[in-house]
């Protein structure tokens, strides 16, 4: 049994939520998002909210069960709040900027690196070594910061390089004389 399956999704005020065959659609001040569900659980609007069940008593509906509840949940807190994701920059002359659509890093290499960004996404930078990634699809968020933190991921020795805010980087010890 999904102890995270069980618990229905609340709708809240200001949002309107509807499913249409297997979507689950749901608008609200933040915009409007959809997620297509498997049809190994049947989904349905409740009088406490959406709740999620499995067809059969098949793993694979079990799985599905928890994971189409927590994508519906993240539905309902991405229209009404959205997500936010924080990079950090270490390193001597590392920096980035945003100039139109466009995210500027400069991390080390030769030339700056320019990251396009995509739409339902806005990027800012308060500090020149911190990057404010926020938007309504929590999937799209995450993907954006490990696109960026790619370009210059931390190492080991000196830490230098793009990482989450949360992220513990594990150091080395350099050679020894």
């Amino acid at each position: 049994m999904s102890r995270i399956g069980k618990k229905p999704v609340a709708v809240p005020k200001g949002v309107t939520a509807t499913i249409n065959g297997q979507t689950v659609v749901a608008k609200g001040p933040k915009g409007e998002l959809t997620f297509d569900f498997t049809d190994l659980v049947t989904v349905k609007l409740g009088d406490t909210g959406v709740e999620v069940a499995p067809r059969d008593a098949s793993k694979q509906a079990r799985s599905a069960w928890g994971m189409t509840r927590t994508m519906v949940a993240n539905l309902m807190t991405g229209v009404t709040q959205g997500f936010t994701k924080k990079l950090e920059i270490s390193g001597v002359g590392y920096r980035a900027a945003v100039q139109g659509k466009v995210l500027q890093l400069s991390l080390g290499y030769s030339h700056e690196v320019n990251y396009p960004i995509p739409e339902g996404i806005t990027i800012q930078t308060p500090r020149p070594i911190e990057i404010l990634i926020s938007g309504n699809d929590k999937q799209q968020v995450g993907q954006v910061a490990a696109e960026i933190r790619e370009f210059r991921s931390p190492e080991p020795y000196k830490g230098k390089g793009v990482k989450y805010a949360n992220e513990v980087i594990f150091r080395k010890e350099g050679k020894k004389k």
